[in-house]
């Protein structure tokens, strides 16, 4: 019998090809990551035709993974731009890549993307959807939202996000309760309009099950997309982020159903008092899905500094339960991200990651703060830059000022504790 889907296979005790990479990547046995996949606590984006996938696994008991958001826009069209972006997010061993694109020709940059890159790639198929429709948004049918989804589907596309918690009823709940920032999602706000403009109900609500018939054909994962997620701390954990998570539970037990593997978006801004039960309630409400987080945020007041804000956000995040960190750059509210502000905004995410895996116990996560700590007490700097989050920034930093002794750095010379203990410890002379 052949399976359509990492979940159907799983469910029925299948290990496939891309379940064993995983295992492997993670150090856990199979039959452990395989009853994960079948419950749904792990999902493993793997799209059919992403031949050059290299296969990651989000979920309990995993690595936290990173997401590089980039893709072309109106005002910034350039796509040999963007493909640096991309090859900068591979060497920096981003997990997963979320093509944003909403301008121009979008097809061909999703086809490249899907041969050429090994980390798990994500859409938004409504961004795309009028720029590639060519139509006013008031004029798109439900069936034309469908087709555009498959069409990302059948390219490749291993994981997207669709904002079909964002129904009349969510919709009567925020218009009721009122908000300081009102709805920050795009995805989600091009819906309310649509929705508002037509009378209609949202079409990937209405017409779920026939999303999940395109998701299950081609193994896509479902990022069930967060509309409500609050954009101002004010707006945090509030009844319309809150009607929209219950929603997205009765959806993930809807996908699961017909073997489609879930994963579920969350917040946001957020102050940091309500972070970890913001992550309980979501794992509670969704039945353990992965959860896949947008910072967050923990205050609003640092444009420019916002890879720092949401790294704060997402170490906690993370270390209370979430799966999957989207990466913020410094460029966050302010422009589309340049080259620097994508490297200063994976490796802050991969921190907060890192950070939040030690915190959880994921096994193996120390091993390389060992192995730095034992380089810094032997004073050897290569080896410390070896097993830096960002080798090169970190030679340069030491290398940027001469030193009298190559065995110390600028800030403390001689009196470096280090070499002083040392010296005391293997019976030497102290020269200070």
């Amino acid at each position: 019998m052949s399976y359509k889907t990492q979940m159907q296979a799983a469910k029925n005790g299948v290990i496939t090809e891309q379940l064993k990479i995983v295992a492997y990547k993670e150090g856990i046995s199979e039959e452990s990551l395989r009853a994960r996949v079948a419950a749904g606590a792990v999902a493993i984006p793997a799209n059919i035709n992403h031949k050059s996938l290299s296969p990651e696994g989000v979920g309990e008991g995993l690595r936290t993974k990173i997401n590089v958001n980039l893709g072309v826009s109106g005002d910034c069209a350039d796509y040999s731009k963007e493909f640096d972006k991309v090859k900068l997010s591979i060497e920096l061993k981003a997990e997963a890549i979320m093509d944003l694109s909403n301008y121009g020709k979008t097809f061909e940059f999703r086809k490249q993307l899907i041969e050429h890159s090994p980390a798990m790639l994500g859409t938004v198929p409504i961004y795309d959807a009028i720029g590639y429709l060519e139509k006013e948004l008031v004029n798109i049918s439900a069936q034309d939202f469908l087709d555009v989804v498959e069409l990302h589907a059948r390219q490749g596309v291993d994981f997207m996000t669709i904002h079909a918690g964002i129904n009349r009823k969510t919709i009567s709940v925020f218009k009721e309760s009122g908000r300081l920032m009102n709805i920050v999602s795009r995805g989600g706000s091009l819906l309310f309009a649509w929705m508002e403009l037509t009378g209609r109900e949202n079409p990937f609500y209405e017409y779920y099950d026939a999303v999940m018939d395109i998701f299950r054909k081609y193994d896509v994962t479902i990022s069930l997309g967060d509309a409500m997620r609050p954009g101002a701390i004010a707006d945090s954990t509030d009844s319309s982020q809150i009607t929209e998570l219950i929603e997205l539970g009765l959806l993930t037990k809807r996908a699961w159903a017909r073997d489609v593997q879930v994963m579920v978006e969350g917040p946001g801004h957020m102050a940091i008092n309500e972070i970890k039960a913001n992550m309980v309630l979501q794992k509670r409400l969704c039945h353990n899905a992965p959860f896949y987080i947008l910072g967050p945020l923990v205050t609003d007041i640092a444009p420019g500094y916002d890879h720092i804000t949401s790294a704060i956000g997402g170490a906690i995040a993370a270390a209370a339960g979430a799966d999957f960190l989207c990466y913020v750059t410094p460029a966050e509210h302010l422009r589309l991200p340049d080259l620097q502000d994508v490297k200063e905004g994976i490796i802050a995410a991969k921190i907060a990651a890192h950070a939040a895996d030690i915190a959880k116990g994921i096994p193996s996560a120390r091993v390389i703060d060992n192995k730095m700590s034992k380089a810094r007490r032997e004073i050897d700097w290569e080896e410390m830059y070896k097993h830096s989050i960002d080798p090169e920034k970190a030679r340069r930093y030491r290398e940027s000022v001469p030193v009298e002794n190559e065995r110390s750095c600028s800030m403390c010379g001689k009196m470096c504790a280090v070499r002083t203990t040392n010296a005391i410890l293997e019976g030497k002379e102290l020269d200070l």
